[in-house]
């Protein structure tokens, strides 16, 4: 049977969050959407957006076509803003939720195995990304970078970019807003001197129209990736009441997101236009005064850490799944220390920054697609209605204990897709046979989702025994 859940004093900021994957009673409840709208544009005024504005033109597209790219790569946020509708509905966290997707023991793979992976690697490229940054600020101070200067700034914002996660729901929501005016001015400031150098009349040398469909095709999976990779989307709405707006979750959820997204990104490929964007964070010094370039340099780090804030804290949940006992504060903690370690790796072992973030961006959106797709597709078809209560049972009489654990229809739909969306894909790294016979064209993010679609879709209508394990509707 399905245990009520603890109560306890409602959470506060400043303080370490009690609540984690358990279930959140009504009288636990508050708020609104329209904090979300904060939460989101916090994470996303980040300098990693400018990266991959900056790498569109890097493929060879024209500015024009870069930025027809950075607003259609970043329509994925209306489903995350779907996703995170399931929030309220259920009280638990996404990686509770997705036991519907696969089952209490398919889940420790394709819900809790994976988000781990994911967000350790988006922890990593935002450590790396802030503590290359600190070292160019040294620098730029004239303050020697010595292996023992480089190691402690390391040490510094991984620290940073964890503490506010230790303390949880209540602090993120209390600091959101801070970060993201502080964010949002600097943003506008490195907007107004790149408009000012941009070259709006930049011309590249036209490619083969194999090729080009082809650069087209990578450019919108490397700007979808990082939508994608937010489906934990349902974390932060989860406080909410069971009947809040399911049309205001979504729109503060995507607006909030994709402002910031679409203009940073755009900003980066009009930047390309006038410099080098191979390595921008050093190129960006050319068109922008020395004083300001060092607020730049200030604003990559605080950005970066901003939005390490929300995934450090949706991958201490995913652990969780994986460590029942262990305490969400805590699992932020190990997933800190595991994000550290490999950010040493990337920082100073791995050939090239730029390389290996493109590639993992890329190779990413193959699994990630066809999990969001499923996930987006069970809340559709259980009408938004999910029983938290019995979500947080791990028993095998659980509802959602299915067979032996196992969730069939969605393990398949993910098997499936994925090993198909790795054939379709092309990156730096690795070229699947069906792109090769296309002519090197990325059809990753676009078959995975499809087919994912109709696996889960026909599975679940023709054989699901448990298409009615729902409970309270959401508005």
């Amino acid at each position: 049977m399905a245990t009520a859940p603890t109560h306890i004093a409602p959470e506060r900021a400043a303080h370490i969050e009690v609540r984690g994957t358990d279930y959140i009673p009504d009288d636990e409840r508050r708020g609104n959407p329209r904090a979300l709208f904060w939460v989101w544009m916090s994470c996303n005024v980040t300098y990693l957006y400018f990266v991959i504005g900056g790498s569109l033109m890097l493929l060879g597209l024209s500015l024009w076509e870069a930025l027809a790219i950075s607003v259609a790569g970043n329509i994925w946020w209306l489903l995350i803003g779907w996703l995170a509708t399931s929030g309220p509905a259920a009280g638990t966290p996404t990686v509770i939720i997705m036991r519907s997707l696969f089952g209490i023991r398919g889940n420790k793979v394709f819900g809790a195995g994976l988000g781990v992976l994911i967000g350790l690697f988006y922890e990593i490229v935002n450590i790396a990304l802030a503590t290359m940054a600190s070292w160019a600020l040294l620098d730029h101070l004239g303050i020697a970078t010595t292996d023992i200067v480089k190691w402690a700034s390391l040490i510094i914002v991984t620290v940073a970019s964890f503490v506010i996660s230790v303390f949880g729901h209540a602090t993120i929501l209390k600091l959101s807003p801070i970060f993201t005016a502080i964010l949002a001015v600097c943003f506008v400031a490195l907007a107004a001197f790149v408009l000012g150098s941009a070259d709006f009349n930049y011309s590249v040398e036209a490619l083969p129209p194999a090729d080009h469909f082809a650069m087209i095709m990578l450019g919108l999976v490397i700007v979808a990736s990082n939508p994608i990779s937010w489906g934990t989307s349902a974390d932060y709405a989860r406080y909410l009441p069971t009947n809040t707006s399911k049309k205001g979750v979504i729109f503060y959820t995507a607006l909030g997101s994709a402002i910031p997204a679409v203009l940073i990104t755009a900003l980066g490929a009009i930047a390309g236009t006038a410099i080098d964007m191979t390595d921008p964070q050093i190129a960006l010094a050319e068109i922008v005064p020395g004083w300001f370039y060092l607020i730049f340099l200030g604003l990559i780090v605080l950005s970066s850490i901003t939005n390490n804030v929300l995934v450090a804290y949706s991958t201490g949940l995913y652990f969780q799944e994986l460590s029942a006992r262990t305490k969400r504060w805590l699992t932020v903690v190990i997933t800190g220390a595991a994000a550290f370690a490999a950010s040493s790796w990337l920082l100073f072992a791995a050939p090239s920054f730029i390389d290996t973030l493109n590639a993992a961006l890329e190779l990413g959106v193959t699994i990630m697609c066809p999990l969001i797709t499923v996930y987006g597709l069970d809340i559709w078809l259980r009408k938004g209605r999910y029983d938290g209560l019995e979500l947080n049972r791990t028993d095998s009489g659980s509802k959602f204990w299915y067979t032996s654990g196992i969730y069939w229809p969605g393990m398949i739909a993910m098997v499936v897709s994925t090993a198909v969306a790795v054939m379709s894909a092309d990156t730096t790294l690795y070229v699947g046979p069906i792109s090769e016979a296309l002519s090197g064209a990325d059809l990753s993010s676009f078959v995975a989702p499809i087919l994912a679609a109709t696996i889960y879709v026909t599975l679940w209508r023709t054989t699901s025994p448990y298409k009615n394990v729902e409970a309270r509707p959401a508005a």
